[in-house]
């Protein structure tokens, strides 16, 4: 299993922030927003990961992270995005650092309390397909809506406007090496970008689609509320422990 942090966009959502700097290279509490994602994987045992980023201010994370040493990473790679083409767009981008093998895509702003290893260790035994991960939150309209039944994904709905449920699906994902086929046969939504929803719904229109419910609490950290948010929960309760 490879590791992939997708750490790229605008961040228009936080400007003037991000005018001279990377979203993800901002300060959440004590540390780099990316610090986050990239130890929520190595917690998970992923040792092997690929960065992927854009902009004017990729090179800050060579700066930042340089060979991973401080993470005991195996290896660190990076790919750089062109534009603003969508997650699916970006996780494009790791097939080839992927090898054939399984990946664990964690978006460069998500962060969580606990540790994904259980989940890692389901997929693993799982044969292929995906795995997406569950959390209910109070504004579920602005993320991708999962309708569950008996432990079974029934559809996922990108932020409705109505949503069915309040789990939201946060943004670490896990697939087999379909995923970059998958990806190649997608079409740019309204918004101009391939959606990882649109992903996560093929999978689960093979019916190789399985779920879980992230214990903990989570939160992303691309909007100045959740920023926010983000920063006052680790300080409080901190970030990837490996006792959850």
């Amino acid at each position: 299993m490879k590791g992939v942090v997708l750490a790229g966009g605008l961040g228009s959502r936080l400007y003037p922030l991000t005018k001279i700097t990377n979203k993800h290279l901002l300060p959440v509490f004590d540390k780099p927003m990316i610090y986050y994602p990239i130890q929520c994987l190595v917690n998970a045992g992923i040792t092997d990961i690929l960065v992927v980023t854009g902009g004017n201010s990729a090179g800050h994370f060579l700066q930042l992270l340089r060979n991973g040493s401080d993470f005991g990473l195996q290896r660190l790679h990076y790919a750089y995005q062109e534009g603003e083409g969508g997650i699916a767009d970006a996780l494009k981008l790791a097939e080839s650092f992927a090898e054939g093998d399984g990946v664990c895509v964690v978006l460069g702003d998500n962060i969580i309390q606990g540790n994904i290893k259980k989940a890692v260790t389901d997929f693993a035994g799982q044969g292929g397909g995906a795995k997406i991960l569950l959390k209910e939150v109070a504004d579920p309209e602005r993320f991708g809506v999962a309708t569950v039944k008996n432990g079974v994904v029934q559809k996922i709905v990108e932020k409705p406007k109505t949503p069915e449920t309040n789990l939201a699906v946060i943004g670490i994902y896990l697939y087999d090496a379909a995923v970059f086929d998958i990806c190649r046969t997608l079409k740019p939504s309204s918004r101009g970008e391939l959606e990882i929803t649109d992903v996560n719904n093929e999978y689960l229109r093979r019916g190789t689609l399985t779920c879980e419910v992230l214990k903990g609490w989570w939160t992303d950290a691309g909007t100045f509320e959740s920023l926010y948010r983000s920063a006052t929960l680790v300080r409080e309760g901190g970030a990837n422990r490996m006792d959850v």
